[in-house]
């Protein structure tokens, strides 16, 4: 463990367990180190998804501690790469990540998870962004991300009160894709990842990169970028055997063989 974070390897998935007592609270070493093995994450072709978890179950993360923030008002804001807790600013990450939140997901915490492609929530964890409260704003990209996942009216109040989503209610929201019993977060996370490794990588990075680069475009604005190489991944996929592979195996009746991204 690193500055409160473990970093496990299973296989092809990253796995990043916050762990930082009592309430694995977000300073400058913790979100730098987050950053760091996001990158590796990112640039190490071995490694097909990475899963953000947290230790305990009390708390997924009470997100910036505003308590090393006071005492060092220049180092808080020394976040590292990637931005604050190294994925809000990661804008390149073509690759699946997906949120086990295991608790309660508070500021910062809750910018983590939505930063996230797939999020798996603990029936009792609770999902709120209370920055206004303490005189600075959700500037780790709540303000921008949340209107974009839940209905904006929503996300204005939650933004400008600090209102809680309970799991049961960002589960209808459609914003949480799969509510687990206590202490089931990761586990469930596990299966969508062995399903992410069954597909192929070229294939996943394309989907991500294509909507990340198009999600503010109109549907036909985003085939014209398709069709003129604006989603590079897409390039990619069309010019490997990855893009032949999968009706190959079909009509053979065999598992598909991709190829490395």
């Amino acid at each position: 463990m690193t500055d409160g974070l473990h970093v496990a390897i299973d296989g092809r998935v990253m796995i990043l367990t916050l762990d930082r007592p009592k309430a694995n609270a977000i300073n400058s070493g913790l979100s730098k180190v987050l950053g760091h093995a996001l990158i590796r994450y990112r640039d190490d072709s071995s490694l097909r998804c990475a899963i953000v978890t947290a230790a305990g179950d009390k708390f997924f993360s009470a997100g910036w501690d505003l308590k090393a923030a006071a005492e060092n008002k220049e180092e808080a804001e020394d976040y590292g790469p990637g931005g604050f807790a190294g994925i809000t600013e990661l804008f390149d990450l073509d690759k699946p990540v997906i949120a086990a939140v295991n608790g309660m997901a508070v500021g910062g915490g809750f910018e983590i998870v939505l930063c996230c492609d797939v999020i798996v929530a603990d029936d009792h964890a609770q999902l709120f962004l209370p920055e206004v409260k303490v005189g600075v704003v959700p500037d780790g990209g709540g303000m921008f991300r949340l209107p974009r996942r839940v209905p904006e009216s929503l996300a204005l109040e939650m933004l400008l009160t600090g209102r809680r989503l309970s799991a049961d209610e960002a589960l209808r929201l459609g914003l949480v894709n799969h509510i687990t019993p206590k202490g089931g977060a990761l586990a469930k996370a596990k299966e969508i990842a062995a399903d992410i490794l069954r597909a192929s990588p070229k294939s996943i990075r394309a989907v991500k990169q294509a909507h990340r680069l198009t999600r503010q475009m109109s549907v036909e604005e985003a085939y014209r970028a398709l069709r003129s190489g604006g989603v590079p991944a897409y390039d990619c996929l069309r010019a490997s055997k990855d893009y032949w592979e999968g009706a190959a195996a079909f009509s053979e009746k065999r598992e598909p063989k991709w190829e490395e991204d």
